[in-house]
């Protein structure tokens, strides 16, 4: 009877229901469990299986450039760092309220990895998070305008709860670029956080999107109640560090 309600659990996709019975089974625990205990463990099991997966699936969707642990964080005093400031930032409030981060600093500095952590953190905590360089996201919109699904895809990112773009300003936005930053921005404007990593300091922003009358609609909406890191010191690729950041 046993090994057919392993199997039937397998049948019905009840994984982590599946592999604590087998468990049970196999090493039965030191106090035997009531009916009632029983079935509140196997449900549990059969939760935070899910749960993982969920977490797992959210993860590989992000395509996050680097498996960044917030546990690997130098807040060395040069490094700029406030750990009141990431604590909060890791606490994802902000995605819960749709402000923007913005997270600048020097190339080798660690803006992608800082971004990917708090990304990885939001996925933990069951936001959905989408990852990109932006000039190569920008690219793939353009493509995709060419044969019309480009629309789906912006509605795609207008749903992320967390939409991160970095290296953003590496290359100086054209008319094309422009337009579809704007539909972006427009589209999460106090709905949705973004974060954005750049090399560029903020007050360059308006340089490196052009057209003026633009570049003020983008940054009306993203600026104002903007949440700012600013990463200092010197490269750590140069520095060749043992720490990752």
């Amino acid at each position: 009877m046993n090994t057919t309600t392993v199997e039937k659990m397998g049948q019905l996709r009840l994984y982590g229901m599946q592999t604590a019975f087998k468990s049970c089974l196999e090493q039965p625990p030191p106090i035997a469990f009531t009916n009632d205990e029983m079935v509140q463990y196997l449900v549990q099991s059969e939760w935070d299986d899910r749960k993982h997966r969920s977490v797992q699936r959210s993860i590989k969707t992000a395509k996050f450039r680097y498996t960044a642990d917030r546990s690997c964080l130098d807040y060395s005093p040069n490094r700029g760092l406030d750990k009141n400031q990431l604590d909060r930032l890791f606490a994802c409030d902000f995605i819960t309220t749709g402000q923007d981060v913005f997270i600048t600093g020097s190339t080798g500095t660690g803006k992608s990895y800082l971004a990917s952590a708090i990304g990885y953190q939001a996925c933990l905590l069951g936001y959905k998070v989408f990852y990109a360089s932006t000039a190569k996201l920008l690219s793939s919109l353009k493509m995709a305008k060419a044969d019309g699904s480009h629309l789906k895809e912006l509605a795609r990112i207008e749903k992320q709860d967390l939409l991160i773009l970095d290296d953003f300003g590496i290359q100086a936005f054209d008319a094309t670029g422009r337009a579809m930053l704007m539909d972006m921005v427009e589209d999460r404007h106090s709905k949705r956080s973004t974060i954005i990593a750049s090399q560029v300091p903020v007050k360059n922003w308006y340089d490196v999107i052009g057209e003026q009358t633009v570049a003020d609609a983008i940054l009306d909406r993203l600026v104002h109640q903007s949440i700012r890191v600013e990463l200092l010191g010197e490269s750590l690729r140069k520095l060749k560090t043992t720490t990752i950041i």
